[in-house]
């Protein structure tokens, strides 16, 4: 078991089950502290949360209410899609209305189907993988690799981006090869401000009912805690009151100004 998987909260409340998702293959990019951070979150309110953290060949449990996919390498994403999809868990868990939070490798595979260069095919041609459908998105080769900070404005539940709030910035780093456009069933998660996003046309990240696929790391929920909280009030059904801490509030502050100073 990985040593960030346990019980964080006190106990008193109800328990909530934060599952990370094959770190051993999804897990290159510190994306695993998305996991610490939603546990973190519930426990300082007072829920029993528990982080439980699967590897390929073990069962996903039915029992969690959110699910986390980070990033990975070429070779890894297609031995993760092929084992979600054999076990099946995930859309169960969609099918009972958990979360599915998927993160750069996760977001591609979380979609209809992605891009890779299979190593193992002489000069790495590009091959297309089945996804887990759970995204109406797409991913192929993108003309140039994004890398760098990233700011979006967050289209919240209205659909539409909040102008207003500076809670609603996302901030974070992209690094990906991959190229993402949504379909029909798709809405984006956020409109960018710099950087890249899904295919440079303005958007980041794509919501499909309680599963949300963005880009950034970071981790992304470490710089963002009022997505971290929208992905437990959705797990939840409920909403959260606001949680003061002023060490986060500063390292938010921190970074939303240095990637200001990139538009």
């Amino acid at each position: 078991m990985n040593d960030v998987a346990g019980t964080y909260g006190p106990g008193d409340g109800p328990r909530v089950e934060v599952v990370l998702v094959y770190q051993s293959l999804l897990g290159i990019y510190g994306d695993r502290g998305n996991a610490t951070v939603l546990a973190r979150r519930l426990a300082w309110r007072g829920f029993d949360a528990v982080l439980t953290v699967v590897e390929p060949g073990d069962p996903l449990p039915d029992t969690g209410q959110v699910y986390l996919l980070g990033g990975g390498e070429d070779a890894a994403q297609i031995s993760a899609v092929r084992a979600l999809q054999a076990d099946g868990g995930l859309h169960r868990a969609v099918d009972r209305g958990a979360v599915v939070f998927a993160v750069c490798a996760g977001y591609q595979i979380a979609g209809r189907t992605f891009t890779v260069g299979d190593p193992t095919v002489p000069g790495g041609e590009d091959q297309v993988i089945e996804g887990l459908g759970l995204l109406d998105v797409t991913t192929t080769r993108g003309p140039r690799r994004a890398v760098g900070e990233i700011l979006s404005r967050w289209r919240r539940s209205s659909g539409a981006p909040d102008d207003a709030d500076d809670s609603a910035l996302l901030s974070g780093f992209e690094n990906h090869g991959g190229w993402t456009r949504l379909g029909p069933d798709a809405q984006p998660l956020a409109d960018v401000e710099v950087g890249v996003g899904n295919c440079a046309d303005g958007t980041e990240g794509a919501v499909n009912g309680t599963v949300i696929g963005t880009y950034p790391h970071g981790p992304v929920l470490a710089r963002n805690p009022a997505l971290a909280d929208h992905l437990l009030e959705l797990a939840l059904g409920e909403e959260l009151a606001p949680l003061p801490r002023p060490e986060i509030d500063a390292l938010r502050r921190q970074r939303l100004a240095a990637v200001r100073h990139l538009r």
